[in-house]
């Protein structure tokens, strides 16, 4: 069943006439967290993109609210990231790992839950498996990506969201909302691409010259070619946007709807998503509170993150959240501005789609990226199903150029600790991990790993603790945590190379 009636969840508390639309509504706060999918954060106009007339209602959403420049997702793939923002837990405490629910066991509520016991029906349109850590949770208000054009028809993400909010103004519900896009994530839209199952055209195209190459990858034809796609995909993930937000306003409840707009993780090319890299966790992070936030506000300083969500959004709601979270909130900074104490950000991935764990974690800030790849030994290597034409073009262009062939080298084998230095190099192209100059930031980098990985119970820890001892005893450890890697040693050259059916969308 698509929908169940949300009226048997009226709330006991005030109701309020809507003039503008002749509805009934809750006078309590609606929430819209609207997720795009694979988005770098850069290729927003209000991020700073000079591709033309990219993303002028996010740019609009922008303009009434407010922008933060050091936001980040903890976790670069869709379904660990979305269940860090369900749960306010580093994936390592819910048990989300990569692609898998939390134990029937667990006793830790999601964020829908405790919205739902407060009084807030509570919707998810497309996405909805990733979105949904626990198996047994059904959404009072369901609509898979085969019903929204595979996710990239903005005319049906407009008609499903004004039902929704209609349905709720009229049984006198407050509403929780998470809009996700299946845009810009692969495939992208090509220009004579055929739109099928009701998905639709982008408003505009782009073609290669109009487009920006980002600066971890090289700027090839063939990569240009794909970010082009890429680009038309982006373009109607702000159609999408703008369409959601018309129905919102449609419905007259712009003015009860605190809405968020955030990525789920970084573009799908090398050295982006799945990966702990600055364009990995980098993320849009765009909050509209009419009445509290100031319009056109810009946080340069704070470090925010997706363990957070959760928090934030209950403090706003006047909501108890549970004690025993990773993330707390950040609601201070929506309010008053201020600075935080937070200085940096922990990021980490276990397992991809396919093949075995490959565990990473990242301490990022404005000032340095420091990575620990516990798989890397020489020998395993690294594959997904996000690198395209983009991938391709590298490799090939590495047999006649020793900087895109180190490029190619450090991307499938990696080592296991890298350092890059974001003021000069915010690519990450240059790891400086063996530089002596850096040592001392080096150590300081460290530390902060330890203290991320004890305040939260890493089970990496361990090994962490242990890199620098012979590889006979950080590979037994490194089995104890991932023993499911055992098997890679029967065969190396299999390591990572199982890869998705589907058209490699799984991710």
């Amino acid at each position: 069943m698509k929908k169940k009636s949300l009226v048997t969840s009226v709330l006991l508390g005030g109701i309020l006439a809507n003039p503008a639309s002749g509805l009934i509504q809750s006078d309590k706060m609606n929430v819209i967290l609207f997720t795009a999918d694979d988005l770098d954060r850069n290729s927003l106009g209000c991020y700073g993109s000079r591709v033309p007339d990219i993303s002028p209602n996010i740019d609009h959403f922008a303009s009434e609210g407010l922008i933060f420049d050091r936001a980040y997702i903890n976790a670069s793939i869709s379904a660990p990231s979305r269940a860090i923002l369900a749960t306010g837990l580093y994936g390592h405490n819910s048990g989300v790992m990569g692609f898998m629910k939390m134990k029937e066991s667990s006793t830790d509520p999601l964020l829908m839950e405790i919205l739902r016991e407060n009084g807030y029906a509570v919707g998810v349109l497309s996405k909805v498996s990733h979105s949904t850590p626990k198996s047994t949770f059904r959404w009072d208000y369901t609509i898979q990506h085969t019903e929204l054009g595979n996710g990239r028809s903005p005319s049906l993400y407009y008609k499903y969201s004004k039902a929704f909010f209609e349905e709720c103004a009229s049984a006198g519900n407050p509403f929780y909302l998470m809009v996700n896009s299946d845009d810009p994530h692969r495939p992208y839209q090509t220009p004579d691409g055929l739109y099928r199952n009701n998905s639709e055209a982008p408003s505009r195209l782009y073609s290669p010259e109009e487009i920006e190459v980002p600066d971890f990858v090289p700027d090839l034809p063939q990569v240009r070619e794909e970010l082009s796609y890429y680009f038309n995909s982006v373009k109607r993930l702000d159609d999408t946007f703008g369409k959601v937000m018309l129905a919102l306003e449609e419905a007259g409840l712009k003015d009860n709807t605190l809405v968020i707009f955030i990525s789920d993780n970084g573009i799908a090319i090398p050295f982006a998503k799945s990966n702990v890299y600055y364009a990995s966790n980098r993320t849009p992070w765009i909050v509209r509170w009419p009445g509290i936030i100031q319009p056109g506000s810009r946080d340069r300083l704070n470090y925010i993150s997706g363990v957070e969500l959760l928090p934030t959004i209950l403090e706003a709601l006047k909501i108890n959240a549970p004690s025993d979270l990773d993330g707390e909130s950040h609601l201070d900074l929506y309010i008053k501005g201020g600075q935080r104490s937070t200085r940096s950000v922990y990021t980490q991935i276990d397992n991809k789609i396919s093949g075995g764990p490959t565990p990473m974690r990242s301490v990022q800030n404005s000032d340095f990226v420091y990575i620990y790849n516990p798989w890397s030994d020489g020998q395993r290597i690294f594959v997904n199903n996000n690198e395209g034409l983009t991938m391709k073009a590298m490799e090939a262009a590495s047999l006649y150029d020793n900087e895109i062939a180190g490029r190619v080298k450090l991307f499938r084998f990696r080592v296991p600790e890298e350092y890059y230095d974001l003021t000069s190099d915010p690519g990450c192209t240059r790891n400086l991990i063996n530089d002596p100059a850096y040592e001392k930031q080096i150590r300081v980098a460290e530390k902060e790993m330890k203290k991320f990985m004890k305040k939260s119970h890493d089970p990496l820890l361990k090994l962490f603790k242990n890199r620098n001892k012979s590889p006979q005893i950080t590979r037994q450890i490194f089995y104890e945590i991932f023993p499911e890697a055992v098997w890679y040693d029967e065969d190396k050259s299999n390591y990572s190379r199982k890869m998705p059916g589907k058209n490699g969308e799984d991710e």
